[in-house]
């Protein structure tokens, strides 16, 4: 049985003046699931993120959170948000349990529960020693500690970190991230990163934006099965065809140009499309010399979606 839907975000967009940050973007997110929200700078991941935690009204669209949108119902959706912006909000002044007291009087604890709540999020985020230490003291890597706990003292049902390990040593980088798989198993948490091993390391599904629109949206697990299916191929031709010819091929789903005699062919990698090039190569005299198969790691999925645009020659929209 599927998981409850904790995040469900429905054809967002967002506007300045005529400039377009996000449009039509949709997805949802269930309890116990981790998500990687990755994407170019400019991409529209700040904004994405700004709109499900009700800082940003959309100009189209809607953000449920645990059952409450976060337009119509804003107080009571927020109750079950936890933010950590990529420059955690903290007062350097304070103390570690000054300022997670600070934080669970703004989210309504009330005050026979202020020592409870505290305490068990100091002993989750290994702070159960820091308190009394002043937060300007703090190694970078303990300020995204304080940053988290601040974040999941009133035991949202989400959880939105923003960048949680920029800047962190490794050692710093490894309790972060243990720190998010504990996090991942009770709540649902969006991880905004530029980091695709992090990504891959952490999510159970991968979201990629690009230029305001969603481009990739699938579980990590079934991206690793494909590895041994490539979606793309790099050939080499001495008598290139017409394009059309290799769009008429099953399979194909774009045609780009590498030099004068060689070509990225993009495929559908459920079908048969590389056996039916090689075979049309051979049968029409294409003087096929080389076929390499694309890389189907993480890496090259993001560089492709999010970088090809410029050098796309001939693209057939009809096929998947």
């Amino acid at each position: 049985m599927e998981s409850e839907i904790l995040i469900s975000v429905q054809e967002l967009s967002r506007f300045y003046g005529q400039q377009r940050a996000i449009e039509n973007v949709s997805f949802n997110v269930h309890r116990g699931e981790i998500l990687g929200f990755s994407g170019p700078n400019g991409a529209g991941k700040s904004t994405t993120m700004q709109i499900i935690c009700g800082v940003l009204a959309a100009n189209h669209g809607s953000v449920n959170i645990a059952g409450h949108d976060i337009h119509e119902t804003p107080r009571l959706a927020k109750q079950h948000i936890g933010f950590l912006p990529e420059q955690p909000p903290l007062y350097n002044d304070l103390t570690i349990d000054e300022y997670l007291t600070y934080a669970a009087k703004l989210r309504g604890i009330k005050k026979e529960m202020l020592k409870e709540a505290i305490s068990a999020t100091k002993q989750r985020c290994g702070l159960e020693t820091s308190g009394p230490r002043l937060i300007q003291n703090l190694s970078k890597g303990y300020k995204q500690r304080v940053g988290i706990a601040q974040a999941i003292i009133h035991s949202p049902s989400v959880i939105i970190l923003d960048e949680p390990t920029s800047g962190l040593d490794p050692i710093q980088i490894r309790e972060i991230r243990e720190l998010m798989r504990e996090l991942g198993e009770d709540h649902s948490v969006i991880l905004s990163t530029h980091i695709l091993s992090e990504v891959q390391s952490l999510c159970d599904r991968v979201l990629i934006i690009n230029q305001g629109n969603i481009v990739l949206d699938q579980p990590l697990d079934q991206l690793e099965n494909n590895a041994g299916k490539p979606d793309s191929i790099e050939i080499s031709l001495r008598t290139p065809p017409a394009l059309e010819a290799l769009l008429s091929i099953e399979g194909v789903t774009s045609v780009e140009s590498i030099s004068e005699d060689s070509l990225r062919i993009n495929l559908n990698p459920e079908s048969n499309a590389i056996d039916a090039i090689v075979n049309k190569a051979v049968s029409d005299k294409w003087g096929l010399y080389k076929l390499n198969p694309g890389d189907t790691s993480l890496e090259s999925v993001f560089m492709r979606l999010t970088h090809s645009d410029h050098n796309l020659l001939v693209e057939n929209e009809t096929r998947s």
